[in-house]
């Protein structure tokens, strides 16, 4: 993918939504892009995260494993498709740890890499861009926090 191609699907992505070209060429020119192959996985739940992904082609699974004692189990989260953002949100917050699911690819997939702490040093240097950046983090980790809850109901 070229630099223009990459804009174009941060224009697409949720969380990058309603910011302005030269914002998001700053941020394209931050990732780096990944081809995965149906059934490869991105990262696996344990993994230490610093990264955040965009899916500019394919289709991504989150999934947990579940130990219940007697309730043992793998469920998917939620199934991500284009312009879609998962990852490792903590690296936001300059905490990057250990991370709590699993990302699988279901078919071809092309993904943007954004390290956590560099979109963090553009976030701090521009407070506008931070402030929205944050505000979309919150609402997608409420989105995210409901389909973990509503797929744990099923182990």
């Amino acid at each position: 993918m070229d630099l223009p191609e990459m804009i174009h699907a941060l224009e697409r992505c949720e969380f990058f939504e309603g910011l302005g070209k030269e914002d998001l060429e700053k941020i394209a020119r931050l990732c780096r892009v990944e081809t995965c192959r149906g059934g490869e996985y991105v990262f696996r739940q344990g993994d230490f995260g610093e990264d955040l992904y965009i899916i500019a082609e394919g289709q991504v699974f989150l999934e947990r494993t579940v130990d219940l004692g007697m309730r043992k189990g793998s469920v998917v989260i939620e199934t991500l498709g284009r312009g879609r953002v998962f990852g490792c949100w903590s690296a936001l917050l300059d905490k990057p740890h250990y991370l709590m699911s699993s990302a699988s690819c279901q078919k071809p997939t092309k993904i943007l890499v954004l390290r956590g702490p560099e979109i963090r040093r553009m976030m701090l240097a521009n407070k506008e861009l931070g402030f929205k950046v944050m505000e979309k983090l919150c609402f997608l980790l409420r989105d995210r926090i409901q389909s973990a809850y509503g797929a744990m109901e099923k182990i």
